[in-house]
């Protein structure tokens, strides 16, 4: 191969910033869906084919004790089921539809958990719900990001508080300010966004412990049942195997009731902010492996450009470029970047490249931690605060910089 074709094929490789991370992730999410559909299988399958003998067996038996064709059971089963769907328990349950009922129902909407117990069956409230959780899901979303900037921003004062008060424990302050701490700025220090996840872990945690020791006596659950019911509904998978606060009577009901809902507030927002944590975390994983992967290629390609007698225009360590890439977040630079340039433009960059300028993510978040222990307005760029674009963390802050890149990009 001759050494511009080879060149050609290596650029070929270089992936622009946002394609080379989704692609990598699509294809970490297909292999994760693979292994844990291949779990799942080799555990819960003998478990049906046994529960599927016992019903076959007990039908028959059922069938043949009361002279009854196994047709007309199946006939009967089916309207049974269809009762169910209905909210019709053989046990004595709370009414569905009365006006706590739908309460419970519509927060299950526009929280996103749907357990399914509830469904509307009427043409009139089926309509009804599409546009009722366009709006109440749409508003939710919207408070839990707003609930996450006011915990992180929590988090990041008592973060501060702890490391000043271990420096004034240590003796280690100026002389001129041991009388005067509000003036110290404690140089150097950021709130660590990986405490800051270890917290709302345990956070998570003792919500859910507390909720399992509420649930296991009055609902009569086993407790690490309980458990899973906290995390399936905190993170609003809600499959609807178990669900809280269904029974008709409930010693101290009123009381349980306010309790049960109170706690699922805290959960899901606590695991929503969570895993927005841990997004961020993921992403840098991403980075890392982009970066390992192009170990592979960029020898060869350096040989390449080297055998053509060609320079390249964009080194990844190059000083002009180590200089762009190394302006942190909590530099008073322009918002616009080199590298956010030659993105817009439609310039593709190489995967190294990729890995170095993408370690902004994690510091953003840090940023907007040390800005909030220290009390600073976070700063916004510009041309966003121009647009009517502000920042944000999590799924709301990439929606609003997406939208503030865009509108400049026009």
């Amino acid at each position: 191969m001759m050494p511009g074709q080879r060149l050609q094929g290596c650029r070929s490789l270089h992936l622009n910033e946002d394609n080379g991370r989704f692609v990598l992730l699509a294809v970490l999410i297909v292999l994760y869906l693979l292994c844990g559909a291949a779990v799942f299988s080799a555990i819960e399958r003998p478990s049906e084919l046994r529960a599927h003998g016992r019903w076959n067996g007990t039908l028959l038996n059922f069938s043949e004790t009361f002279n009854i064709s196994l047709q007309d059971l199946n006939s009967f089963l089916r309207e049974y089921e269809a009762a169910i769907a209905a909210g019709i328990r053989a046990d004595a349950l709370r009414p569905r539809w009365d006006f706590t009922g739908a309460f419970y129902f519509v927060g299950t909407v526009v929280s996103t958990i749907g357990f399914g117990m509830t469904t509307p069956v009427t043409v009139a409230g089926k309509v009804f719900l599409i546009f009722y959780g366009l709006l109440g899901c749409a508003a939710t979303i919207l408070f839990f990001n707003l609930f996450l900037e006011r915990i992180i921003t929590l988090l990041a004062v008592v973060m501060k508080a702890v490391r000043e008060r271990r420096i004034r424990n240590s003796g280690l302050l100026p002389p001129g300010i041991r009388h005067d701490f509000s003036a110290y700025s404690l140089p150097g220090w950021k709130p660590s966004v990986y405490h800051v996840m270890l917290i709302l872990g345990l956070s998570a945690i003792t919500i859910s412990c507390c909720a399992s020791a509420m649930y296991t006596p009055v609902e009569g659950w086993p407790y690490l049942d309980s458990l899973y019911f906290c995390f399936v509904t905190f993170s609003t998978i809600g499959f609807g195997d178990f669900v809280s606060s269904q029974s008709a009577a409930y010693e101290y009901q009123s009381l349980y009731r306010v309790a049960n809902f109170l706690l699922i507030l805290m959960g899901v927002c606590c695991i929503y902010s969570l895993f927005n944590v841990i997004s961020i975390v993921i992403k840098q994983v991403l980075n890392w492996i982009l970066e390992k992967m192009s170990c592979l290629f960029c020898q060869r390609c350096n040989n390449a450009s080297a055998l053509l007698g060609r320079r390249n225009a964009i080194r990844p360590g190059s000083k002009a470029r180590q200089g762009r890439l190394g302006q942190l977040p909590d530099s008073d630079g322009p918002c616009d970047s080199d590298n956010e340039g030659r993105r817009l433009s439609g310039e593709m960059i190489s995967m190294k490249d990729l890995a170095a300028s993408n370690k902004v993510s994690l510091a953003i978040m840090q940023k907007q931690l040390s800005e909030s222990a220290n009390g600073y307005p976070r700063t916004v760029c510009g041309s966003s605060r121009h647009n009517g674009f502000s920042g944000g963390v999590g799924a709301l802050g990439i929606m609003n910089n997406r939208l503030a890149e865009t509108s400049n990009s026009r």
